[in-house]
């Protein structure tokens, strides 16, 4: 049996990853190791967080996330 995607549950799962990187605690290193660890948890977050905005689109079985990366105006 192929299993179906759900593009929303794959979208949801960024949101809850974002979170997590979050929020991650820190593990007890320092210096260089505590420096990689922290920017890791940075793009980590970043990169979930951008895709748990995307909108998504199937077409002729081509799958596209759109992300709009402007600002947002008031």
């Amino acid at each position: 049996m192929a299993q179906q995607l759900d593009a929303d549950a794959m979208i949801a799962r960024f949101a809850a990853r974002a979170e997590a990187a979050r929020s991650r605690n820190l593990p007890p290193v320092g210096g260089d190791e505590r420096q990689a660890f922290l920017q890791a948890q940075r793009d980590d977050f970043m990169d979930y967080a951008i895709m748990s905005d995307a909108k998504w689109a199937m077409d002729d079985g081509i799958l596209t996330f759109t992300v709009d990366l402007r600002p947002k105006t008031e």
